[in-house]
């Protein structure tokens, strides 16, 4: 579903420095802010470095034509485009929800909770396509986090992915928490759904593991 993307990384020349991940995190930073962002929010929502900021704004602007300046406040920055919006409700269809963890209520599969962040993905019918769980976790790391949790969710439970023929269920007080956060954006779990638990040194950090990690499954 990223081919749109691809346009953006097919520079004979120099390379973006950035990756997927930031482009469709910058889109919801986007969205959160319909007033208009300007390239510095930017920079500290996605922990990257002032040059890769300029130039991930330039690509949304001027090569996908994702974000605008808005003419209303320029001084604010950029805002969606029509088309950014419509690039961004495809990825929703997929990772309808993308939330802050409560670190101590997952404390039971999460490994030094009280140093870390943790940020969580729900993706939609995507069990069949995490295999051992360690690309996502691989995927994590690779933007800096300290990993990735899979959770997969069989109609009643959510289990860990299979490291042999057994399944291992959560247990019920992590299962009652993901329900009721699910419940609180008018969402419920459905079979084959994926939980995507990323962690880090920072909340931004934790959700840039999150996303990455749910990225490897659409």
């Amino acid at each position: 579903m990223f081919e749109d993307l691809d346009v953006v990384f097919e520079s004979s020349t120099i390379k973006p420095t950035f990756e997927k991940v930031h482009i469709i995190l910058a889109l919801i930073i986007f969205n959160e802010n319909p007033e208009g962002i300007g390239r510095y929010r930017l920079k500290k929502e996605l922990l990257i470095g002032s040059g890769m900021s300029r130039s991930l704004v330039t690509k949304l602007s001027d090569i996908l034509n994702f974000i605008k300046i808005n003419e209303n406040n320029k001084w604010k920055g950029h805002i969606l485009s029509q088309k950014g919006k419509q690039f961004l409700k495809r990825v929703w269809e997929k990772i309808p929800l993308t939330k802050s963890g409560n670190t101590e209520k997952l404390n039971s599969i999460v490994i030094d909770f009280e140093n870390i962040d943790t940020y969580f993905c729900l993706v939609k019918s995507a069990s069949d396509k995490v295999g051992s769980g360690i690309e996502q976790r691989d995927a994590a790391i690779k933007v800096n986090g300290y990993g990735a949790t899979c959770l997969l969710f069989n109609g009643n439970n959510l289990v860990f992915p299979r490291s042999s023929e057994e399944t291992i269920p959560v247990n019920e007080e992590v299962l009652n928490y993901f329900k009721q956060e699910l419940k609180d954006a008018d969402l419920r779990l459905e079979k084959e759904d994926t939980i995507i638990l990323g962690s880090g040194d920072s909340k931004e950090r934790a959700r840039l593991a999150a996303f990455n990690a749910a990225l490897t499954l659409l």
